[in-house]
């Protein structure tokens, strides 16, 4: 009778039900969850001081080669945008690289005649018109 409890609680059956046991063994889930809640909060506590002198040795080589953080240089860029944009209704322009559409015609018409040069007699007369 003995083995087959055992082995009712190997196949995943019914344990025995006796109330001392199942208090025992909530106590003991409790702890675990309480000591599962202390290690995370230890490891978030070791990353938190890990990050601060990560911080630390970061600005003292921003300070020595004059760099800026990365919100500080976006928050200058976004206000030098505001300031140029103001009492514009519409969104700043673009800045355009030179050379982009401020070309004038005549290199537009060259290009034209250098490609007629190449095509037969007749073709060249169909687009000179």
């Amino acid at each position: 009778l003995r083995a087959t409890k055992d082995m009712g609680k190997m196949l995943g059956g019914e344990e025995e039900k006796d109330p001392e046991v199942a208090k025992k063994k909530k106590e003991e889930e409790e702890e675990r969850q309480e000591a599962l809640r202390q290690q995370e909060e230890e490891r978030k506590d070791k990353h938190r001081k890990m990050e601060a002198e990560r911080e630390v040795v970061r600005q003292s080589i921003r300070d020595k080669y004059g760099l800026k953080k990365k919100e500080e240089k976006e928050a200058e860029e976004k206000a030098a945008m505001e300031q140029a944009c103001e009492g514009s209704l519409t969104r700043a322009k673009k800045a355009i690289p030179a050379g982009c559409g401020d070309e004038d015609d005549e290199d537009e018409e060259s290009i034209l005649d250098t490609v007629l040069k190449f095509l037969p007699g007749r073709l060249q007369d169909m687009f000179k018109k």
